[in-house]
């Protein structure tokens, strides 16, 4: 499986950490249609590559970065995605089985989620070990 790959430029330096930034545009951006629709989207982020050789780069320096293997990415989608959809649909339709009104299973459930990206913030140190990213030459 080939590995998705950004181009980017560095921002920062501190340390053994290398920031970069890049624009990340959806799969709408290839379309012909996205300025009729309107859902092209493009957004800007940063990342921080750690564990590398950071004297040879300088800020303004053109680098691609990847993740350091293809399941990551799976894992990123997994954790963002996937789980705090079956937390919602758990939390919906057993509180409706309970007998709970349906306004309030809405609530119930959206506070599960909530919780849910409260702990992987608080455990965001934590995943950021396992999920890295690599800058390529």
């Amino acid at each position: 499986m080939a590995a998705v790959k950004h181009c980017g430029e560095v921002v920062r330096i501190e340390g053994q950490s290398v920031f970069v930034r890049m624009t990340v545009n959806s799969a709408c951006s290839g379309c012909h249609a996205k300025a009729v629709c309107g859902v092209d989207e493009s957004a800007e982020k940063i990342v921080e590559v750690e564990d590398v050789v950071a004297s040879q780069y300088e800020v303004g320096d053109r680098v691609e970065v990847a993740l350091q293997s293809g399941d990551m990415g799976t894992k990123a989608v997994v954790l963002t995605y996937i789980v705090p959809f079956f937390v919602l649909a758990v939390l919906l339709f057993g509180s409706v089985t309970l007998g709970v009104s349906e306004g309030l299973s809405a609530i119930v459930s959206l506070a599960g989620v909530v919780g849910y990206y409260l702990v992987i913030y608080a455990l965001r140190d934590r995943i950021k070990k396992k999920i890295k990213f690599i800058i390529l030459k």
